[in-house]
């Protein structure tokens, strides 16, 4: 069987010539573009069903991370779900976050599908100049709206250890402050908070700047492992609603150890 080569071009729909989308590579190199596009998606769904859901995400000092802050005590006869006030911040922060720019531009939009492999020819790329893409340069405005937002959720959680006058365990606390660490270490590893903590410095070695270069590598060190906290704290963010859900339905799921 004759291998397409890398530089073989087949004609597009358009009749211009486009790249065949052939690649050297002998690896299962779709399959990760693949599971990102279905694990997106099953996530975009889910999060979407909840937000409009406007029920099931609370139960004495638990709190869903979708409905976190809780709005309902500040606005009681907000006609809508709170989830739609709330969950476009860390949305922005996550749709902007370079990390998963990469991610769901392959599984998406196929350009590139992946590193070396071809993809066809569009006309009037302008990579992140025009609208819509311009909009991710928002992304160090969206941190700042990102950490508050992790604040609270680390007060959501260890709420749940005193309430009632009385120091409290359970198994559902422990999964709400997990999920709180690998959050805080997803927004905190960030590009935007790199370069807000050591960025925009000619050099480190000034006395003044070496306080930020300290910081600088503590972040880094979070930013090299970027995308394994981009991923664990999108999984553990939507298994922390769905057992709070069905905890808000049978109170006996939070296994209450003391």
């Amino acid at each position: 069987m004759t291998q397409t080569k890398l530089t073989e071009k087949v004609p597009a729909s358009n009749g211009e010539p486009a790249y065949s989308g052939a690649t050297a590579r002998t690896d299962n190199w779709w399959f990760e573009p693949l599971l990102v596009a279905v694990v997106f998606t099953a996530f975009g769904i889910y999060a979407t069903y909840r937000a409009f859901e406007n029920n099931y995400y609370e139960f004495g000092p638990y709190l869903s991370p979708f409905y976190s802050p809780n709005m309902k005590e500040f606005f009681p006869d907000l006609p809508f779900s709170a989830a739609l006030l709330i969950l476009p911040f860390p949305l922005a922060f996550r749709a902007t976050c370079y990390y998963y720019r990469k991610a769901y531009y392959r599984s998406y939009f196929a350009h590139p599908p992946g590193c070396a492999v071809t993809w066809f020819k569009r006309k009037g790329y302008t990579g992140e100049f025009e609208f819509p893409f311009v909009l991710q340069n928002l992304h160090r405005y969206a941190f700042y709206f990102a950490v508050p937002i992790v604040g609270i959720l680390w007060y959501d959680a260890l709420k749940t250890i005193w309430y009632d006058n009385g120091l409290h365990m359970s198994v559902l606390t422990i999964v709400m402050v997990f999920n709180c660490i690998l959050l805080s270490g997803y927004t905190f590893g960030c590009h935007a908070c790199r370069h807000l903590v050591g960025g925009n410095l000619n050099n480190f070695s000034c006395p003044e700047n070496k306080h930020s270069y300290k910081k600088w590598q503590r972040v880094t060190a979070l930013n090299e492992k970027h995308q394994e906290w981009a991923w664990t704290s999108l999984i553990s963010v939507a298994l922390t609603d769905v057992y709070i859900r069905m905890a808000c339905q049978n109170t006996s799921l939070a296994f209450q150890l003391f």
